[in-house]
């Protein structure tokens, strides 16, 4: 094997030759056999570094969650998924959780799967909802309250977790769009951090539904209090509010999640440009009105139309899909979910 990593190993030549023999014996192809040495070698030296039982007790049980729950989703990569979030608290009479059995059901019942908290409330809604097969539940160890709902029907896409930290990667990893209901601490933590994602650029842009029941106010409310305290205090822009949008009907937020990818396939960094692929071939006509009204996120040049760049080419990515290209500024991500929103329009 050619060291490609020489810089990120041990020092110790027999001990650095016994991870490279381990990662070729283990590796699935070869191409992830560099990554996997990485990770071996990062093993080694936890425990030449650190004597905490703690610190390796930590990443210990981070690693086999995440490689865990990788291994379950693996099979389903290929079908789009939704996140579910909202309170465990919520009565199954309350609008809420009926607002969250009817959308599950709806979802699912378009090819979508859902993934959920896996407890009670409105998670227990969603779960209750969808067609069988087409549910994850992604559940949290609590001391209190937190236990697997019963319509979980497979067991097996039943994944419990210590850590939320992992248990957030994992939901954002492996879904295509977010809806929250109305709920605690949690569902406005995970709300928040899922838009901070994509405002931030570390999350591919993706639908973002508030799901507000008839005669609530919970939503609309919340979105007064980011205007009158993080918008008019410059804390973020009025076109962050394009990185999410309020729903007060179910039939509007399926069709929603069904536009958002309607034409809109997927994004990629590439060679300093940020590319957009397609489901089909853009319009002059939207072509031209995009390059008019986005000039403002471009650091330089226009949106054009694009083979597949040499990077796709290399790693065979959607070679298929027609695409658009633009040097993004990766900064104004509301403005590019705007822009993914005229696109879908086309």
């Amino acid at each position: 094997m050619t060291k490609t990593y020489k810089e990120y190993e041990i020092g110790v030549q027999t001990t650095d030759e016994l991870i490279s023999k381990l990662a070729k014996l283990s590796a699935s192809s070869p191409e992830t056999e560099d990554l996997l040495r990485e990770i071996l070698t990062t093993a080694v030296k936890l425990g030449l570094e650190s004597s905490d039982r703690g610190d390796l007790k930590l990443i210990n049980n981070a690693l086999k969650e995440l490689r865990y729950s990788f291994k379950i989703f693996a099979p389903y990569r290929n079908v789009k998924k939704v996140i579910i979030f909202g309170s465990a608290r919520s009565a199954n009479t309350s609008s809420e959780y009926k607002m969250a059995e009817e959308f599950s059901r709806k979802i699912t019942a378009k090819g979508y799967m859902i993934v959920t908290g896996g407890g009670g409330g409105v998670m227990e809604a969603g779960n209750k909802g969808a067609e069988h097969g087409k549910e994850f539940a992604l559940n949290i160890r609590l001391p209190y309250e937190q236990k697997p709902n019963p319509y979980i029907d497979e067991k097996q896409k039943l994944i419990n977790f210590k850590y939320f930290f992992t248990r957030k990667l994992v939901f954002i990893k492996e879904t295509d769009a977010t809806t929250l209901f109305p709920g605690g601490f949690g569902t406005n933590d995970e709300g928040f951090e899922a838009i901070t994602l994509i405002q931030t650029g570390k999350s591919r842009p993706r639908p973002i539904l508030l799901m507000q029941p008839q005669g609530s106010t919970y939503w609309t409310q919340w979105k007064k209090f980011l205007s009158d305290q993080l918008v008019k205090n410059g804390f973020i822009k009025k076109e962050d509010f394009n990185l999410f949008k309020i729903i007060t009907n179910v039939d509007d937020a399926v069709k929603y999640i069904e536009d958002f990818y309607r034409i809109y396939h997927s994004i990629r960094y590439a060679s300093g440009l940020t590319v957009l692929r397609l489901n089909k071939t853009l319009s002059d006509k939207t072509l031209k009105l995009i390059n008019q009204n986005f000039k403002d996120i471009l650091t330089k040049g226009d949106i054009k139309l694009s083979p597949p760049t040499n990077e796709e080419i290399k790693k065979q990515e959607y070679l298929d899909l027609p695409r658009l290209v633009m040097k993004f500024n990766q900064h104004d991500y509301g403005r590019l979910l705007e822009l993914i929103n005229v696109i879908n329009k086309d």
